[in-house]
């Protein structure tokens, strides 16, 4: 019988796990290649703490494990029902409440160790958490790609610790009761990307109007294993940010609240990091609430031990 001690929270709906011991061990190293191990030599112990019968397609796991760059708090490796994630940012403030739950930290700026790259999350006195995430740019401007069943759709693919293609379709609600439509449109989107140039892309962020006074925009994000992001996305409000940075439509420093599909939201900014490249370094600030310790017994004469694989 193993035991895997796990500490759940959700950060504006979005859960976070955060495996805090009796996970695989995957030695020392940069964080990239520790991640490469997990996927490669670990994938059912990802399957078993996220997928059901014991999780479900939206739960994000967080691996915890000693950083191995310098001056960082934590070291960190993300994942959820399909695979390994580069950066997660609703999974970033997850795990620093998580992490100020047990007295690990405290108020004030920690670097976290990711697979790709380190990010420096601020614990505000209210419990808010801003994450200065990894360099993040748009790759292309105006992409168009023909989906099936829909037409010809237009959007920009953009890098903010995962690839995303973001896009508006005016003719498509973004709220609860559409979500059915909204994932089928943009699963067909992902897959026409992937198979017409994109392969990158395993995000989807559709736009609409905003429905909260002091919001400016509501999105929909399909995640790569078809579950949809109950958050505003951090990797995804920083690749928004990038584009709206490119494009001159956000000043430095100016804030920009992004509000999801349930309606929780996230406050973006930005600085330049190189102008002329137009890289920048977003900044995301929401709030995390653990909801629950519990401890995962993984039995082998269980026949769904190791989890429900794509369930």
């Amino acid at each position: 019988m193993q035991r895997i001690h796990v500490i759940d929270s959700h950060t504006g709906g979005e859960p976070t796990r955060v495996v805090v011991s009796g996970g695989p061990e995957l030695g020392s190293g940069p964080l990239a290649g520790r991640a490469a191990l997990f996927r490669d030599a670990f994938d059912r112990h990802r399957s078993a703490i996220v997928n059901e019968p014991r999780g479900s397609d939206v739960v994000v796991g967080a691996l915890l494990v000693e950083p191995h760059a310098p001056g960082c708090s934590a070291g960190v490796v993300f994942f959820n029902n399909v695979g390994l994630l580069g950066m997660c940012g609703h999974g970033a403030i997850g795990l620093v409440a998580t992490l100020a739950h047990l007295g690990r930290l405290g108020a004030g700026a920690h670097r976290i160790d990711t697979p790709v790259g380190v990010v420096t999350a601020t614990l505000h006195g209210d419990g808010a958490v801003t994450v200065a995430n990894v360099a993040s740019h748009r790759k292309t401007k105006g992409a168009r790609v023909e989906v099936p069943g829909i037409g010809v759709v237009t959007g920009d693919v953009a890098w903010g610790g995962n690839w995303f293609f973001l896009a508006e379709l005016p003719g498509e609600e973004i709220g609860v009761g559409n979500v059915e439509r909204l994932t089928d449109v943009t699963w067909r989107i992902r897959r026409a990307l992937n198979d017409g140039g994109f392969p990158e892309v395993d995000h989807v962020e559709l736009f609409g109007p905003p429905r909260a006074d002091g919001a400016h925009s509501r999105n929909f994000v399909l995640c790569p294993g078809k579950a949809y992001d109950r958050s505003p996305c951090g990797t995804g409000t920083s690749a928004k940010l990038a584009c709206l940075a490119a494009d001159g439509k956000l000043a430095e420093g100016e804030p920009w609240v992004q509000e999801s599909v349930i309606g929780s939201r996230f406050t973006g900014r930005f600085r330049w990091l190189d102008r002329a490249a137009g890289t920048v370094i977003p900044e995301v600030t929401g709030t995390a609430h653990v909801n629950a310790e519990a401890t995962l017994l993984l039995d082998e004469r269980d026949p769904f031990c190791w989890g429900i694989r794509g369930a």
